[in-house]
């Protein structure tokens, strides 16, 4: 079904169909996530609040920020917070925003409130309704009356999600999505996965972040199916999870895979009820190692994908079967066009290392009021990624690491990510996250934190001389940390820039 804005998407389920589910709780129909969006759209015009106005969203995970999500995004812009972060980062992001509304759950003690008070940002309370369905509500107007200066619902151009970049090197960038961009986004997902309103996902990715709320929710109420939203993930409670919500698939992050085989062996009557048709992996580079665990205890195809916020998600993706996935690879142009281009933005041919570089329906027109960053993110109409990699003759592209995050050690460049998949093949080895250390004469020398398998032991002597076996010389790490976990970012990524600081090892 062809649709270009978040009302037109919700119009693609079939009334009894369910929409939106929950562990434990009754699960809301299409029918009624259409009724609650035009409810939703309604009370905010009477609040003043209309397109392109920005509703700052701190919810906790689950079936309500989903479905404001969706139904905020119907008529006006979300912009999620991540419900975790301090009152400094909420004075920051809603200063920042312009946000014209704040929504938070009634009784919700969220710093988030008294700092929307101090800014002068109306503060309106989501209260559950879940006797309708998981994940229905009412929003308390309270004093907010007014009239929007575009009401109604949101046409193509409008801007339905603002999120901010990770910031890791620099100040948060905005990146506005169109209404047309995150329908473009949830109908490649649904075309590559081949969705059917059948298919149910288990979400267990934040819904703060671009992974969660286009791969996992969009794409599956575009496609006529549902989603069950978990209160965030939660390795211990992820069987049960399985067992009851019956999920086709699930989509996750790879150390949330990593975490869910560590405890396969003690849940195997779960994985043999499980129906999966597939696992998808994606918003970081999937071990291949880890995939073919995944397949093996799964018994289903792993669909390893590539995305990121400026594309509204998804870019690039293996395909299912019986089309070939290629472990390391991130799959074939899976929506928009991805090249690789060099420095002076040449396109390069398949072979060619570059830097990966895209264009679509799905890709943001710019960052908002940041010309030095739309100077630097686009060259000759094409979207620079910011990530190295290769396109091999299939088209099947295969990512060498962020330019930011390769290591240059006295001008030998050093993928991380290379160096990662040499290492996971030794037997004790759960995780590594390979990283640069600075170094008085090289400028850089190559670090890696470890995380052993249960059980396991290795020296760090042991696991420099199975690299060196593999590796040339000066992409050995010189120095390895074992650590018992790996620091994550929010969504549960393993985090290099910045990892030589934390753990001590910088100038």
């Amino acid at each position: 079904m062809a649709f270009a804005t978040m009302w037109e998407l919700l119009q693609s389920g079939r009334d009894a169909d369910l929409a939106i589910g929950a562990p434990e709780e009754k699960a809301l129909t299409h029918a009624g996530l259409r009724a609650l969006a035009a409810r939703t759209v309604a009370d905010l015009n009477a609040m003043g609040i209309g397109r392109n106005d920005r509703v700052a969203i701190v919810l906790p995970n689950g079936p309500e920020m989903a479905a404001a999500f969706l139904c905020v995004a119907a008529g006006a812009t979300t912009a999620p917070l991540n419900p975790a972060y301090r009152a400094e980062e909420f004075e920051f992001y809603l200063t920042d925003l312009k946000a014209k509304a704040l929504v938070v759950q009634e009784g919700d003690a969220t710093p988030a409130r008294a700092v929307a008070e101090k800014l002068g940002v109306p503060v309106v309370e989501l209260v559950p309704t879940r006797a309708a369905g998981a994940g229905s509500f009412a929003l308390k107007k309270g004093a907010l009356s007014g009239k929007p200066a575009q009401g109604g619902y949101a046409a193509a151009d409008d801007v339905a999600l603002v999120l901010h970049t990770s910031g890791t090197t620099s100040r948060p960038k905005i990146v506005p999505l169109a209404q047309s961009n995150v329908c473009a986004s949830a109908r490649h997902i649904g075309a590559t996965l081949e969705l059917k309103p059948g298919d149910r996902c288990l979400n267990i990715m934040p819904l703060f972040h671009i992974h969660g709320l286009i791969a996992a929710v969009l794409s599956s109420i575009g496609a006529g199916g549902s989603t069950v939203c978990t209160p965030g993930f939660n390795a211990l409670k992820f069987f049960a999870w399985l067992d009851e919500a019956k999920p086709s698939w699930y989509t996750a992050v790879p150390t949330m895979h990593q975490a869910i085989l560590s405890r396969a062996e003690r849940n195997k009557e779960s994985i043999a009820k499980a129906k999966l048709r597939f696992i998808r992996s994606s918003s970081a580079s999937l071990p291949p190692q880890v995939m073919q665990e995944l397949e093996a205890v799964f018994g289903a195809p792993v669909i390893e994908s590539y995305g990121m916020t400026e594309a509204a998600h998804q870019m690039a993706s293996n395909p299912l079967p019986p089309r070939a996935r290629k472990p390391g690879s991130v799959g074939i142009a899976a929506g928009p066009e991805v090249r690789i281009m060099d420095e002076e933005g040449n396109l390069l041919p398949n072979g060619a290392l570059g830097e990966v570089v895209i264009r679509g329906p799905n890709v943001t027109k710019g960052y908002e009021a940041n010309p030095d960053a739309n100077l630097k993110g686009f060259a000759n109409g094409w979207f620079r990624t910011g990530d190295q990699g290769t396109l091999d003759e299939e088209g099947y592209l295969r990512i060498t690491g962020r330019l930011k995050e390769l290591i240059n050690r006295g001008g030998e460049k050093v993928s991380p990510l290379e160096v990662d998949e040499i290492i996971m093949d030794h037997p004790a080895v759960a995780q590594i996250v390979t990283f640069a250390m600075p170094h008085d004469k090289l400028g850089e020398e190559v670090a890696a934190a470890v995380v052993l398998r249960e059980g396991q032991t290795a020296t760090e002597r042991e696991l420099r001389d199975f690299a060196a076996k593999r590796l040339a010389d000066f992409k050995v790490p010189r120095k390895i940390v074992f650590l018992p976990e790996i620091p994550k970012g929010a969504t549960g990524k393993l985090q290099r820039i910045g990892l030589a600081d934390k753990l001590g090892l910088g100038k």
